[in-house]
């Protein structure tokens, strides 16, 4: 099939960010693009061919929008599935698949999977209701602490919290959540992996992932990761190894737990472009972005290894901050080398919601690392 510059129409559920820089490539591929998404005001507006409003979860929008393209991609996991499946039936090629979707949406499913499967994860206990958690504690079942999950509709930190006695389940959804151990880890970690329809694989080094400590949100992300080579080579191989149990198309990003002895545990996957895949853009020969179109158009692979060192700095609303939103000092970090800022196009912020990330690169990485800090410590998302 042609793609370039032609009828071709591939379609994406979603309008954030992910989408937006998705659509850096396809503009620069000349492929058509649809839009399906609910806010008017959501980034990818400005660079699609066609946007649509609607429901994600809506079984009729979704499934009206999808007979209109070709090929049909997500940016956001949250979406109607029982669509996707239909579409399928039809003929429509939807990446990820519903059935991969319809796994990794619900985080239970999502833990079963890994051990129906023989693949390495923290031990779980799954509960239909957080009430169920506060038995079973009390029974002495399930000893503090752990971490608790929503198993549907987490997303940037929410739906994940460390409870370390009872009272800290005050508040919480009361529906459907996992209780896992707590692990005792060296290096939150992350690989993704690329597959094409035909069954071409490639895998980006193993970057290593910082988080803020309260909002459970990814604040660094570094590449390569400053580990082992015989644990980064464990941990890719433990993706491809989760990518093939799942059989998917287009890229699939596996967060990862370095534990005290060097294991590798499964924390969660995303079957699309990833937070911690931004460095890429500026420090790889192929950016996830345009790595996600190549595999769900069945086009060759791109090359994934890095041309130079990369830290991606996570910019967040500021608490207290809600509101039009102000980059203060945007300038100041602009005349730093190698710096990069990605503006996200949302014009409200709130505290610790995503608005964009900076892109740190330079051969030496611990100069990388501390060049991200201070963009870290200069550049402040506020409101007016």
């Amino acid at each position: 099939m042609n793609y370039f510059s032609s009828d071709f129409k591939l379609g994406i559920l979603g309008g954030g960010q992910l989408g937006k820089m998705l659509l850096y490539n396809t503009r620069k591929f000349d492929i058509y693009t649809c839009v399906l998404e609910a806010s008017e005001d959501a980034p990818c507006k400005i660079a699609c061919d066609e946007f649509h409003l609607g429901n994600l979860m809506d079984f009729d929008a979704v499934y009206n929008f999808g007979k209109q393209v070709d090929v049909l991609t997500i940016e956001i996991e949250n979406v109607n599935v029982d669509a996707l499946e239909a579409l399928e039936k039809e003929g429509i090629k939807v990446y990820p698949a519903s059935k991969t979707l319809r796994t990794i949406q619900n985080k239970a499913k999502q833990k079963l999977f890994y051990v129906d499967n023989g693949l390495p994860t923290a031990p779980f206990s799954r509960f239909a209701y957080l009430s169920e958690i506060e038995d079973a504690i009390e029974n002495g079942g399930l000893q503090l602490p752990f971490v608790w999950k929503a198993a549907q509709f987490g997303y940037d930190g929410n739906g994940v919290k460390v409870v370390r006695q009872l009272s800290d389940l005050e508040g919480l959804p009361k529906g459907e959540c996992i209780a896992e151990n707590l692990v005792p880890f060296k290096n939150e970690l992350a690989v993704i992996v690329a597959r094409n329809a035909s069954g071409d694989i490639k895998t980006y080094p193993v970057v290593e992932m910082e988080f803020h400590p309260e909002a459970n949100q990814v604040e660094y992300v570094i590449c390569p990761a400053r580990i082992d080579k015989t644990v980064a080579k464990k941990a890719q191989e433990v993706a491809l190894s989760v990518s093939k149990a799942f059989n998917h198309v287009g890229l699939l990003a596996v967060e990862m737990f370095q534990t005290q002895d060097d294991q590798i545990l499964i924390n969660e996957v995303a079957p699309r472009p990833h937070n911690s895949g931004h460095q890429t853009i500026e420090a790889s020969y192929t950016s996830q972005f345009e790595q996600h179109i190549r595999a769900i158009l069945d086009l060759p692979l791109g090359r994934t290894d890095s041309k130079v060192g990369g830290v991606m700095v996570n910019l967040v609303g500021a608490e207290g901050h809600t509101g039009n939103v102000v980059y203060q000092n945007i300038e100041s970090i602009m005349k730093m080398d190698g710096v990069t800022p990605h503006i996200y196009g949302k014009k409200q912020t709130r505290p610790f919601r995503k608005m964009g990330h900076v892109t740190i690169v330079d051969e030496d990485l611990s100069q990388a690392r501390k060049v991200a800090e201070d963009v870290k410590k200069t550049i402040k998302v506020i409101s007016t």
